[in-house]
């Protein structure tokens, strides 16, 4: 089958800065590459940067996740697990105003933490390792710590792609998948071993300017399927009409690059429902998202209103990749979201 697109992105295959010595978007920077070569050097526009570093572990027993934002008027740091089989839940929260102790590395791959007296968030990279560090004393009236390894495989492929809304609003993202876990995460008693033949990290790195108002919806899986490493991610609405996607498929670390816009279709008044991802001209994109359990974050401070619905659950049907091939897609565990922010 021929692969249809709508159009072809541009490639970047040399290291480049995001921004130009006003701080706005450097045209030249508006494409993808397969590895982080974009400098996230941002400056100006008070108040309105975006800086994340998102992660979440796909491990036998549980999802663990832990975020360091820093939104520039506040630093707000989010852990949160699901056991799959019992549905056990918990999240926790920390918002510090302005934020000014937390500092966030222009590299996708560099060192970030946060540290204070109800929760501390050591992301340390070296070595193509990231040691993931976690301590909380009162989560859910228990104590948790997670040690974790997340190796970055040297011959992979990412997905860093630079959005481009306008020269003063725009967004760089890397999407890592499918990258190896060792260790444990620990819960009063309950002590819950990552394997990294079967346990796989995600990191979201997002550096941007954007909007007051925002909506997204992004849809993500690293698994292992028989012999294969298989990870998919897709986004919707934010970057519809900018030329760019994040839209990749990943087998066993090589990436095809999908530039076709995507549709997400839900029910609104019923996130449980099954979801359905198709690109948005072609055949090349069919997918159903079946939940079963459903994250709901809500935050209403002064200055930030968020709204989060994660699912997380299994995804069935077929993607044609760059090179025409098609792959099935079978019960893959992952997750989706509708997120709306005023920030």
């Amino acid at each position: 089958m021929q692969k249809v697109q709508q159009h072809a992105e541009r490639e970047i295959l040399a290291p480049i800065s995001l921004c130009d010595s006003k701080g706005n978007l450097n045209p030249a920077a508006i494409g993808f590459s397969r590895k982080p070569l974009i400098d996230s050097n941002l400056s100006g526009h008070f108040m309105r940067k975006k800086k994340w570093n998102y992660w979440c572990v796909y491990g036998e027993d549980i999802l663990f996740s832990a975020t360091i934002r820093h939104i520039d008027y506040a630093t707000i740091c989010c852990v949160y697990f699901l056991d799959y089989e019992t549905q056990r839940f918990f999240e926790k929260t920390v918002t510090i105003p302005l934020g000014q102790r937390v500092h966030m590395p222009n590299q996708v791959l560099e060192t970030v933490k946060f540290s204070n007296n109800e929760m501390s968030v050591q992301l340390l990279h070296m070595q193509n390792e990231t040691h993931m560090a976690v301590t909380i004393s009162n989560f859910d009236g228990d104590l948790l710590h997670a040690d974790l390894h997340i190796e970055h495989p040297e011959g992979d492929d990412s997905l860093n792609v630079v959005i481009p809304w306008n020269r003063q609003l725009f967004q760089h993202t890397a999407k890592h998948h499918t990258l190896p876990t060792r260790g444990f995460v620990k819960i009063g008693d309950k002590r819950y071993l990552f394997n990294p033949e079967e346990s796989y990290a995600i990191l979201d790195y997002g550096r941007g300017v954007w909007p007051r108002t925002a909506s997204w919806h992004w849809a993500m899986a690293s698994q292992r399927v028989g012999h294969k490493r298989i990870a998919l991610n897709f986004g919707g609405k934010w970057t519809d009409g900018t030329g760019m996607t994040e839209n990749a498929v990943f087998v066993n670390g090589k990436m095809s690059k999908i530039s076709e816009d995507v549709i997400f279709t839900h029910d609104e008044t019923d996130f449980m429902k099954p979801w359905h991802i198709k690109s948005k001209f072609s055949q090349d994109v069919n997918l159903t998202f079946t939940p079963f359990f459903k994250r709901e974050s809500k935050l209403n401070a002064r200055l930030v209103k968020s709204n989060v619905y994660q699912m997380v659950g299994y995804y069935n049907g077929v993607v044609y990749l760059q090179d025409g091939s098609r792959l099935a897609i079978t019960q893959l565990l992952g997750s989706i979201e509708d997120h709306n922010a005023k920030w």
